[in-house]
């Protein structure tokens, strides 16, 4: 086990993310004396080509005769959206673009920075939302089967439980 003081936490994001993930990640790193938070995207479509000592990565296209860029867009765009939901926080972060599986990409960037944890939020409500669970699997739930660090998951959605799920 890894103490919770003086050691990062890894919050995984994605793209136009509710800010709830990041706002508790916050909280956590305050309640453990103002650790770093390591955000992280995994991109699935792209591979990692090499992994370096401070947890980044260098990556390319699964597709060797594509040219894609739009994952620079998403960088910023990301870390815009971190910065304004963390701007005047006090709390030190990084952000990191990964590849591959989030799974693995993630635990991997956790060893490298010694983190206490994991943060990470459920799939967002929608349509094809519990389909793309099934075929994808959950990232939370292989994180947890795959690693030693305690996952913190963060639900996206309220369900009122006195409300039937079918009408």
């Amino acid at each position: 086990m890894t103490p919770f003081s003086e050691h990062p936490i890894v919050v995984g994001v994605v793209p136009h993310q509710p800010e709830l993930v990041a706002l508790t990640a916050a909280s956590w790193s305050r309640a453990a004396g103002g650790v770093t938070l390591y955000f992280a995207y995994v991109d699935v479509t792209r591979f990692t080509a090499e992994e370096l000592p401070d947890g980044t990565v260098r990556h390319a296209e699964v597709d060797p005769d594509s040219v894609d860029d739009t994952w620079v867009d998403r960088q910023q765009q990301i870390e815009r959206s971190l910065t304004d939901v963390l701007d005047g926080s006090g709390v030190p972060w990084e952000f990191r673009y990964l590849a591959g599986r989030p799974d693995r990409a993630l635990t991997h960037l956790a060893r490298t920075v010694d983190a206490a944890a994991i943060v990470v939020g459920t799939r967002a409500p929608g349509p094809g939302a519990r389909l793309r669970e099934v075929v994808e699997g959950s990232v939370a739930v292989q994180l947890s089967h795959h690693q030693h660090r305690p996952i913190l998951v963060v639900p996206l959605s309220v369900v009122d439980w006195k409300t039937p799920l079918w009408r």
